[in-house]
């Protein structure tokens, strides 16, 4: 079906085909608990609030541990097409379904004791903890659709179909909305309904995703035994996501501590702190639309052995970034205390989180070169590397946190912004290197 892509020039037109939908579709993915905090933050309680916000970030971090589903299928559906693969692409797909239902099942089987760990960790009152209790028992029962979802909107990624990417994502969202919407509103079923209607929205996902790929595929889906157990493809596999899981363990690791410190300062700090999050999550996604572009590019660069195209793509997506990062951070600066009185009728909620609004304008500029060089490092594969400059980001961040600690929540804001700039300098720093060894002449 494909052949091997020939050295070329990448145009700001391909980096945008796939960027454009990716962004939007990107942008869409924290709504699930965006929704949620803003249906509940709507009926005024910080307790609610702080238990739906507390819960959502949880499940932020504990789905996005296993994001080496997404970011591992886009690589290897890039560099297959780029190679010229015409059944390792399909493969892939059935590869990383198998994985998700596995992973996704041992979640719901071990929901009690990862609740007690992880809401005993966060350190809420009795009161937010009791609330985030009662959205993780129900939610946790998405966790196969989810990282499935992870699977799938990679592989339509890996393949430039960000347009198809979109479409799923959007009508995840949208069902999501329309459900929570009704039942905490309407039937007002409090967090519980919340959490209902996430596990419906990703349902929904999942059926039109598989719909979506039997089409591409002309409905042959069915893989070898030989093809989809080659072993060399699945230590490849392994090695890959076993490095992005520690990549995407050390970042998670930042924003529990973040979440915790939060938390630890009192319902109307975590509040405040949870609605700012979904602004850097909003900004996060956004840019991280440049660096899917960067790992189909990239990835489809490095199965062609085309340097060019490779060095090309990096230096649009870095260019672009910095454009679209300071567009985000204008639009908080402009918009953000009317968001911020939107997602929350809670008047000291609303005071302290304007407070800290500087903190979120500056940061999609501080964070321009951590989301473009993740998506150069997915696409090649230098996952090891990634994984490594991740880890010592952790450790500044800490180091950070400890010298601004004095400072309170404002110093917790600071290390935060100081992990953003570390984690993205690290990297291009490391890029030559990495370049010069992966092509080499």
């Amino acid at each position: 079906m494909y052949a091997p892509n020939p050295a070329s020039k990448v145009t700001t037109r391909q980096v945008f085909a796939i960027a454009g939908p990716a962004m939007i579709a990107n942008l869409t993915t924290p709504l699930i608990g965006i929704v949620s905090t803003t249906a509940i933050g709507r009926l005024g309680d910080a307790t609610l609030l702080g238990g739906v916000a507390m819960a959502s970030v949880l499940f932020d971090c504990l789905f996005w541990l296993f994001a080496f589903l997404r970011m591992s299928t886009v690589a290897f559906t890039a560099q297959s097409l780029g190679a010229g693969e015409t059944t390792e692409w399909r493969a892939i797909l059935v590869r990383g379904l198998i994985v998700a239902a596995l992973i996704g099942t041992a979640l719901i089987a071990l929901q009690i004791p990862l609740a007690a760990a992880l809401l005993t960790a966060m350190g809420g009152s009795e009161g937010v903890t009791r609330a985030a209790k009662t959205y993780f028992t129900i939610r946790i029962w998405s966790a196969p659709l989810v990282l499935a979802n992870y699977v799938v909107l990679g592989w339509l990624i890996g393949q430039a179909r960000a347009t198809l990417a979109l479409t799923t994502q959007i009508t995840i969202n949208v069902t999501n909305a329309v459900a929570t919407a009704l039942l905490v509103l309407v039937f007002d079923a409090g967090i519980a309904g919340a959490a209902i209607a996430a596990v419906i929205a990703e349902a929904t996902g999942l059926l039109l995703g598989i719909v979506i790929a039997a089409r591409l595929t002309q409905r042959k889906l069915g893989i070898s035994r030989a093809t989809l157990f080659d072993r060399a493809k699945l230590l490849r596999m392994l090695s890959v996501n076993g490095d992005i899981m520690v990549r995407t363990a050390a970042l998670i690791a930042v924003w529990l501590f973040f979440a915790a410190q939060g938390a630890r300062a009192g319902d109307i700090p975590l509040a405040a702190n949870s609605v700012l999050n979904n602004f850097l999550l909003i900004s996060a996604f956004f840019l991280d639309g440049l660096a899917n572009a960067a790992e189909q590019l990239c990835g489809r660069a490095y199965g062609a052995r085309d340097r060019d195209g490779f060095s090309g793509a990096v230096k649009l997506v870095v260019i672009w970034g910095f454009g679209f990062a300071l567009a985000v951070a204008a639009t908080f600066a402009f918009a953000g205390p009317a968001l911020i009185d939107f997602m929350t009728a809670n008047p000291e909620v609303r005071r302290l989180s304007r407070d800290y609004l500087p903190f979120v304008i500056f940061a999609p500029m501080l964070g321009v070169f951590a989301f473009a060089y993740d998506g150069v490092y997915i696409g090649a594969t230098w996952a090891r590397d990634m994984r490594n400059l991740m880890l010592l980001s952790l450790a500044i961040f800490l180091a950070a946190w400890l010298a601004l600690r004095s400072f309170g929540n404002a110093g917790l804001w600071g290390a935060l912004l100081v992990h953003y700039a570390a984690r993205g300098g690290l990297e291009a720093l490391r890029y030559p290197a990495l370049l010069k060894k992966s092509f080499k002449v």
